[in-house]
Formats: C-alpha cells, structure tokens, sequence
C-alpha cells in the first residue's frame, strides 16, 4: 500500500443540479466541456494531478500546499473573466476546497480521512471562494497567500471542530499613489476578486489567453479614448461653473445677509424665552427640593446618581460598538501611506469582534471603503448568510448606488442570498435601472454596464424559489 502527504483539492459548480434541470442533454455536455477546458490548465500549471472528475466535480492532488491554494485562486480570477460577459444564467461560479494529509493512493484514486475533511470542507464553501483548513494555512507560504480565518466547524463524520481559512479578496496591499496608480470604485469594482495574484503567474503556454490579452489592449485603448474625451468636459464645465460661481457668490452673499439679520433678531427673542423658563424652572426645583424630608432628599440623591451611572455606561457602550465603524469611515478618501495606517487600525478593531457575522460585516465596510467593492459584497453575503442584519441591509442599500457596476455587484449579492428583503428596490431598478447604465466599463471588456437587466434576472431567480 502507496502512502503520500498531499495537498487534496476539490471543486464543483455551484447550482450544477438544479441547471442541468433545465437544459438539454446536450447542453449539459457542452457546460462540463467549458468547465473543464477552463479548469484543467491551471491545475496542471500549479503542478496538479487529476484524480478523477465526477460530473462537475474535480478532485486534484499537489505535493505544495501552497500551489494547491495559488491553482484554486487563478480558476476564481479565471473563471470571472470568463463570467464578464456572459448573462448570469449563463456563468460559471465554482468553490474550491483544499485540505492535506496522508492519504492512501491508489492507480486512478486517493483514500483516508484527509479526503473525506476536504469534501465536507468544500460543502461548506461559498460559490468564488477557495476555502482551506488549518493544516493548509499551517503548511502552505503564508507569504505567497494572504489568509482569513473564517472559523470552526464541526463537520459530518469527523471528530472534533475543524478550523477554516479562506483567502480574502484583493487587494491585498496598497501603493503610493501615482497617476498609474489611482483606481476608481468604477474600476475597482471591475478587478478580478483576488487581483490575478495567482493568474498572472500562469505561462501563456498551454492556455488559451490570447483573446483576453485582445480585449484588454481594447479596452485599453477604449479608456484612454474615454479619458481623453472626460478631461475636454471638465475643462469647458469648469469655465462655465467658474462663471456660475462667481455670479451666484454675489447673489448669496446678499442672501446671506439678509439671513443674519433675520435669524439674529429670532436668536434674541428665543434667548430672553429660554432665559425666562429655566429661571422658573429652576425656582420650582428649589421650592420642591425644599419642602423634601432629609430621606426623600437623600432618595432622589441616590436614584439621580444611579440614573447618571446608566447614563455613562449606556455612552460609554455605544462609544465602544462604534469604534469599528468610526476607523473605517477615516479610511474613505485617502490613499498611500496614510491609506494603509487606517486601513491597519480598522483591521484591528474587527479583528477584536467575536460575533462572526459582524465581524464579516465590518471587513465587507473595510473593502468597500478601500474601493474594493467585489470583495465588500463576498463578505457582505458571508456575513448575511450568518445572520447578520446590517449586511442584508448594507446589500440592499447599494442596489440604489450612484455607480452602476457597484448596483450590479449588489444585484447579483442579492440574488445569491435569495434576499426577499432586497424585491422592492430591485423591482424599481429593474422597471427604471440607472442614471449611468450602458456606460461602457473602461478597462478589459468592451460590456456595457446594465444593472436593470440585472435586476430582471434576479427577480427572476427570486420568483423561482
């Protein structure tokens, strides 16, 4: 009998059987056929081995830990470039999960516990995650992939709780700022969820990436084109808006003169009324307090001053829960050095909270915060799947979002979630969309942005519940 320590990885399609419900035998086929011609290059590419493919799953093995987790990052990027321009019902999500141990190895398969933690590890997967456990995060270069603890979990058929990692959304560090440097939310919210940390690594040989690099030299060109046209409007709108201002200066000064007189004289009364009811106010305390026994006194004493204590630490509470949310809130508008030390701050207050939902919450606040708004909504979704209520109405909130790539990251959150919550706004959306839809994208893809469709199709997926 062959034994090995091997890093083990599973994937399989996220809704698999209920599509193939739905679509013709053929249909199906050509499905598993794009799945696995998107797939199997980059297993081997990180040095994987195919064990076996059952349907839309793929069991693989690696000797590194590390490639394992790399080869599970690249099909997500892959896979969302493959997914730009494609109509929701038409993409392809897929989680991954990877374990290792010693298992048994036979010609065409793999045996023993570490197989069986890493299919019940990929059950608990969300669809674009790649999930991994404690024995990977311990073994793999935590240097080459950045790592986020989900929690604990006690898993059908195995003893005692398993810890899970995850590995969170780009990015993962943040630059000087530069011209080349300065990302939009537009174009943030249009990055591939782990930033082609691992794709990137990936040698052309043996995939097909010709037509992606096409689109992006497309798309290149499609922004500067943009660009070039954004900066002649804002030159002629600052002209005109240097003339509006200068004539409305006039016009407010004015107003705002006439204003201060108005509110002063309403100031002056409002001061002698304020004045007169606290003096008669407090000469009623007086005469109140005065006709007290000494033990009524001493009472009302007592029960002011508790009354005062709850007081404080009611504030002092709230102070507290709204620390996390204050730090984050500095991160918005800076960038650089001193992005990065508010960044580092609000990391440490979520890093504090123990409810892990909220704790998903405060990180999806942080991505979006930083401009990272694909990484916002996966934790957004996490964290609402554990009941947290301000993701599902953080969620719902974006669908009415000035941006319209920000609008359809939300629909599609939305629509994951089954969010019920989320049918009123969607269903406005959907009759009316956005100010900004069919603005092109500006970066790889030529697709234009359209988040009423969106909305249609996740009504569509809300209706079919």
């Amino acid at each position: 009998m062959k034994t090995a320590n091997l890093a083990i990885v599973f994937t399989d399609i996220k809704g698999f059987t209920e599509r193939t419900s739905r679509q013709t035998l053929e249909e199906n086929q050509q499905l598993l056929q794009v799945h696995e011609a998107l797939l199997a290059p980059l297993f081997k590419a990180f040095g994987g081995r195919i064990i076996k493919t059952i349907g839309d799953a793929f069991l693989v093995t690696f000797e590194s830990p590390t490639q394992a987790v790399l080869s599970g990052i690249a099909i997500q990027d892959q896979l969302w470039h493959h997914n730009r321009p494609l109509l929701p019902d038409d993409q392809l999500h897929v989680r991954v999960a990877v374990n290792v141990g010693e298992v048994r190895v036979e010609a065409n398969d793999i045996f023993g516990e570490p197989v069986n933690i890493a299919a019940r590890v990929e059950g608990i997967t969300d669809a674009d995650e790649v999930f991994f456990t404690e024995a990977v995060y311990l073994a793999m270069n935590k240097a080459e992939v950045p790592s986020q603890e989900v929690g604990a979990f006690e898993l059908k058929g195995i003893p005692g709780k398993i810890r899970v990692f995850r590995v969170p959304r780009a990015p993962y560090r943040v630059e000087a700022p530069s011209p080349g440097l300065v990302v939009s939310e537009e174009e943030a919210a249009a990055l591939p969820p782990f930033g082609n940390l691992a794709l990137s690594r990936v040698s052309e040989e043996g995939m097909d990436l010709s037509a992606l690099g096409h689109r992006a030299a497309e798309g290149a060109a499609q922004f500067g084109q943009g660009a070039a046209q954004l900066g002649q409007r804002a030159a002629g709108g600052a002209v005109v808006l240097g003339q509006k201002a200068a004539s409305g200066a006039v016009v407010l000064g004015q107003r705002a003169a006439e204003g201060a007189v108005v509110v002063g004289q309403r100031a002056s009364v409002l001061g002698r009324q304020a004045h007169t009811a606290g003096s008669a106010l407090w000469a009623r305390g007086r005469e109140a307090h005065a006709q007290m026994t000494p033990a009524q006194r001493k009472k009302w004493t007592m029960l002011a001053a508790a009354v005062g204590v709850v007081l404080l630490g009611l504030v002092a509470v709230l102070w507290v829960q709204g620390a996390p949310m204050r730090a984050i809130t500095a991160v918005e508008g800076t960038a650089g050095m001193e992005k990065t030390r508010r960044s580092n701050e609000a990391q440490k207050y979520i890093d504090a909270e123990k409810d892990p939902g909220r704790r998903l919450y405060l990180s999806g606040r942080l991505s979006e915060a930083q401009g990272n708004v694909s990484g916002a909504m996966g934790d957004y979704g996490q964290a609402a799947k554990k009941g947290n209520d301000d993701a599902v109405s953080r969620v719902v909130s974006l669908l009415e979002h000035e941006n319209c790539w920000t609008r359809v990251a939300a629909v599609r959150t939305a629509a994951e979630l089954k969010l019920e919550d989320a049918r009123s706004t969607l269903e406005t959306l959907a009759e009316s969309g956005g100010d900004d839809d069919g603005r092109a994208s500006g970066n790889f893809f030529k697709s234009n942005c359209d988040s009423k469709k969106a909305a249609e199709s996740a009504l569509k997926r809300l209706d079919a519940n």
